[in-house]
Protein backbone atom coordinates (compact mmCIF):
# COMPACT_ATOMS: atom_id res chain seq x y z
CA UNK A 1 0.00 0.00 0.00
CA UNK A 2 1.08 3.51 -0.63
CA UNK A 3 0.91 6.00 2.25
CA UNK A 4 -2.33 7.97 2.39
CA UNK A 5 -4.23 5.36 0.38
CA UNK A 6 -7.14 2.98 0.87
CA UNK A 7 -7.78 -0.72 0.20
CA UNK A 8 -11.37 -1.98 0.33
CA UNK A 9 -10.57 -5.13 2.33
CA UNK A 10 -14.18 -6.35 2.39
CA UNK A 11 -14.41 -6.47 -1.42
CA UNK A 12 -10.76 -7.08 -2.34
CA UNK A 13 -10.48 -9.82 -4.98
CA UNK A 14 -8.64 -12.86 -3.58
CA UNK A 15 -7.57 -16.10 -5.25
CA UNK A 16 -8.56 -19.12 -3.17
CA UNK A 17 -6.70 -22.43 -3.05
CA UNK A 18 -7.90 -25.68 -1.47
CA UNK A 19 -6.73 -26.37 2.07
CA UNK A 20 -3.97 -29.03 1.94
CA UNK A 21 -5.19 -32.56 2.67
CA UNK A 22 -3.09 -32.79 5.85
CA UNK A 23 -4.92 -29.73 7.27
CA UNK A 24 -8.44 -30.35 5.95
CA UNK A 25 -10.68 -32.04 8.53
CA UNK A 26 -14.09 -31.92 6.83
CA UNK A 27 -15.83 -30.26 3.92
CA UNK A 28 -13.81 -28.75 1.10
CA UNK A 29 -12.49 -25.53 2.60
CA UNK A 30 -10.29 -23.17 0.64
CA UNK A 31 -8.29 -20.17 1.79
CA UNK A 32 -6.88 -17.02 0.29
CA UNK A 33 -4.54 -14.37 1.61
CA UNK A 34 -2.80 -11.27 0.43
CA UNK A 35 -0.14 -9.27 2.23
CA UNK A 36 -0.90 -5.59 1.82
CA UNK A 37 2.00 -3.89 3.56
CA UNK A 38 4.49 -3.83 6.43
CA UNK A 39 3.73 -1.55 9.35
CA UNK A 40 5.87 -1.18 12.45
CA UNK A 41 7.60 -4.48 11.68
CA UNK A 42 4.29 -6.33 11.21
CA UNK A 43 2.72 -7.74 8.06
CA UNK A 44 -0.76 -6.35 7.35
CA UNK A 45 -3.00 -8.44 5.14
CA UNK A 46 -6.37 -9.96 4.35
CA UNK A 47 -7.20 -13.67 4.85
CA UNK A 48 -10.32 -15.62 3.95
CA UNK A 49 -11.61 -19.18 4.46
CA UNK A 50 -14.71 -20.83 2.98
CA UNK A 51 -16.98 -23.15 5.00
CA UNK A 52 -15.38 -26.31 6.31
CA UNK A 53 -13.00 -27.43 9.03
CA UNK A 54 -9.21 -27.19 9.02
CA UNK A 55 -6.28 -27.38 11.43
CA UNK A 56 -3.58 -24.74 11.63
CA UNK A 57 -0.57 -23.63 13.64
CA UNK A 58 -0.91 -19.93 14.26
CA UNK A 59 1.42 -16.99 13.84
CA UNK A 60 1.57 -14.31 16.52
CA UNK A 61 -1.24 -12.09 15.29
CA UNK A 62 -4.13 -9.78 15.94
CA UNK A 63 -7.04 -9.72 13.52
CA UNK A 64 -10.40 -8.05 12.97
CA UNK A 65 -13.20 -10.10 11.41
CA UNK A 66 -14.84 -8.25 8.53
CA UNK A 67 -17.47 -10.84 7.58
CA UNK A 68 -18.53 -14.44 8.15
CA UNK A 69 -18.47 -16.65 11.21
CA UNK A 70 -16.31 -19.39 12.70
CA UNK A 71 -15.32 -21.15 15.88
CA UNK A 72 -11.69 -21.61 16.82
CA UNK A 73 -10.67 -24.48 19.10
CA UNK A 74 -7.25 -24.59 20.76
CA UNK A 75 -5.11 -27.67 21.29
CA UNK A 76 -3.95 -26.41 24.69
CA UNK A 77 -7.44 -26.50 26.18
CA UNK A 78 -8.06 -22.73 26.00
CA UNK A 79 -11.76 -21.90 25.72
CA UNK A 80 -13.32 -22.21 22.26
CA UNK A 81 -13.98 -18.81 20.73
CA UNK A 82 -16.77 -17.84 18.35
CA UNK A 83 -15.84 -15.04 15.97
CA UNK A 84 -17.87 -12.82 13.69
CA UNK A 85 -17.96 -9.34 12.16
CA UNK A 86 -16.35 -6.68 14.30
CA UNK A 87 -14.53 -9.09 16.63
CA UNK A 88 -10.89 -8.38 17.44
CA UNK A 89 -8.91 -11.56 18.16
CA UNK A 90 -5.39 -12.22 19.45
CA UNK A 91 -3.66 -15.52 18.63
CA UNK A 92 -0.36 -16.73 20.05
CA UNK A 93 2.47 -17.98 17.85
CA UNK A 94 2.53 -21.76 17.76
CA UNK A 95 -1.07 -22.22 18.96
CA UNK A 96 -2.54 -25.38 17.43
CA UNK A 97 -6.06 -24.58 16.27
CA UNK A 98 -9.07 -26.10 14.56
CA UNK A 99 -11.11 -23.62 12.53
CA UNK A 100 -14.77 -24.47 11.87
CA UNK A 101 -16.12 -21.96 9.38
CA UNK A 102 -19.89 -21.86 8.90
CA UNK A 103 -20.00 -18.75 6.70
CA UNK A 104 -17.01 -17.62 4.61
CA UNK A 105 -14.86 -15.60 6.99
CA UNK A 106 -12.67 -12.67 6.01
CA UNK A 107 -10.29 -10.91 8.34
CA UNK A 108 -7.67 -8.17 8.31
CA UNK A 109 -4.60 -9.32 10.20
CA UNK A 110 -1.43 -7.92 11.69
CA UNK A 111 1.27 -10.55 12.19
Amino acid sequence: MEPNSVVRASTLELTRTPVPDDQSVSGSPSTAAIALDQFGGLEVGVWEMTPGVMTDVEADEVFVVLSGSATVEFGDGSPIINVGPGDVVRLAEGAETVWTVTETIRKVYLA
